[in-house]
């Protein structure tokens, strides 16, 4: 094929491609604990379904320990040419507070050109971007193609890593495309070129028996909720840098977003500071970050005068590309049960840990990627960090160090990714799964192969 017919083939089947976007994402395939487990696995039929409309040869779900099944499909390489392994993943996170969505999250809807819902860009739309690139080709792809979707990337993606590290050949290729993540603009193309790592837990603080009337014994007893209050705050000082000992602030040598063109995509209020030190570019993509991401404490609305005698909180520490997350989680958890107040009982459990990475400087997929990225965008792309994780790139990194990992999608900055109104650009849609197309062709030439 030439690439004016890529380009013509991908428009033409965007119609498609876009309605079975809203079916899947109106499948509220939540991986969580507590989510009903028919909608993951729904996805995972769905997923599989769209999977065999490509005209690849083998498909079938893969069952993953301790996890929901990923979905794996395959076509083997034609004499002489590489292999492509794709990846993206079905799951998605839970909506959070609907009152703050103006459309309902599973129930796709499609306004002025974007469609609003939950995954429809995180990351249900890498796995659409796949499907529509590898229509194109009928069947007869130029190159061999392996795809990978997994089923609980958002809450425990180390399970895949174990899983890639028991069957490397099942997944052993030459270039990987990662379809989980994005573009800083609708219609900037880039290629993430760094990303933190990640780390979480959940910390107990217990002060006492029970709850206990706040006006009989309020001023002597030990309130866990403050306790723990006092222990979140102590992470970070007056200006918003970390306190935790060990855990430097970075640098990014590449160029990160404005203050101003940050503060309108964030959302941050008319007033409010930014927090930190260091550039935005050090700060999002290149030093750690810690969040308190939930809290176990009454509710407002359900209040009652009492001193509390426990309270839960759980807690997220994005990490540097170089960064370890087991040393940093220990660090993190250490720091903590120092500063408790009270002689409290701190306790902390449910860990979950993912390491980041950085990619080398490219070779000739990186090559083949930039010419497809310029035709689909009409400029080249140029490299970003990543402040997000993805739990499963290290760990194919350390599998196939020979092969070239790149990451780009159709996410932007503005899709609202773990937020209300996560929302898609169709046109950004349309532009990756065309650079991917072309990027399998050019793949397949002679500039690519050193011939």
């Amino acid at each position: 094929m030439t690439p004016d017919q890529i380009e013509s083939a991908v428009q033409a089947g965007m119609p498609q491609s876009v309605e079975e976007l809203k079916r899947l994402a109106a499948i509220p395939s939540v991986a969580f604990p507590g989510h009903p487990e028919e909608a993951v696995h729904a996805a995972a039929a769905a997923t599989e379904e769209l999977l065999r409309s490509t005209g690849l040869t083998r498909v079938q779900r893969i069952p993953v320990e301790g996890s929901f099944p990923a979905v794996y499909g395959e076509a083997p390489a034609p004499p002489g040419m590489p292999t492509v392994l794709l990846y993206a993943h079905y799951d998605v996170q839970p909506a959070g507070d609907l009152a703050a969505w103006r459309t309902p999250p599973f129930e796709p809807t499609l306004v002025d050109g974007k469609l609003y819902g939950r995954g429809v860009a995180d990351d249900k739309s890498g796995i659409i971007s796949h499907v529509t690139a590898l229509r194109v080709f009928q069947g007869r792809f130029p190159v061999g193609i392996k795809v990978i979707v997994e089923g609980q990337e958002e809450y425990a993606g180390e399970r895949l890593e174990a899983f890639v590290e028991r069957n490397p050949e099942l997944l052993r290729a030459d270039a990987i495309v990662v379809a989980d993540t994005g573009n800083p603009r609708v219609g900037d193309p880039a290629v993430t070129t760094s990303l933190r790592g990640m780390a979480a837990f959940t910390m107990e603080v217990r002060s006492l028996r029970e709850s206990l009337h706040s006006g009989s014994f309020g001023g002597a007893a030990p309130d866990a909720l403050a306790a723990l209050m006092r222990m979140v705050t102590a992470l970070h000082d007056d200006n918003g840098d970390i306190r935790v000992p060990g855990l430097p602030r970075g640098r990014f040598l590449g160029q990160g977003p404005a203050e101003e063109e940050f503060r309108r995509t964030a959302g941050v209020l008319d007033g409010v500071s930014l927090v930190g030190s260091g550039s935005l570019a050090d700060r999002l993509w290149a030093s750690y970050a810690i969040t308190v991401t939930g809290l176990d404490v009454p509710s407002v609305s359900g209040a009652i005068n009492a001193v509390q005698p426990v309270a839960r909180a759980r807690v997220t520490v994005r990490i540097p590309p170089a960064g370890d997350p087991k040393t940093t989680v220990n660090a993190v958890v250490e720091f903590l049960r120092q500063v408790a107040p009270w002689g409290v009982q701190t306790s902390f459990g449910d860990f979950t840990v993912g390491s980041g990475f950085q990619a080398d400087s490219g070779g000739k997929a990186r090559a083949a990627l930039n010419r497809a990225m310029e035709r689909a965008f009409g400029r080249p792309p140029r490299d970003v960090g990543a402040g997000g994780s993805i739990p499963l790139v290290n760990t194919l990194l350390k599998q196939f160090p020979a092969a070239e990992i790149l990451l780009f999608g159709a996410e932007d900055e503005d899709a609202a990714i773990h937020a209300p109104n996560e929302r898609l650009d169709l046109e950004e849609l349309r532009r990756i799964a065309t650079a991917e197309a072309l990027f399998l062709h050019e793949l397949s030439q002679p500039s690519a192969l050193g011939v």
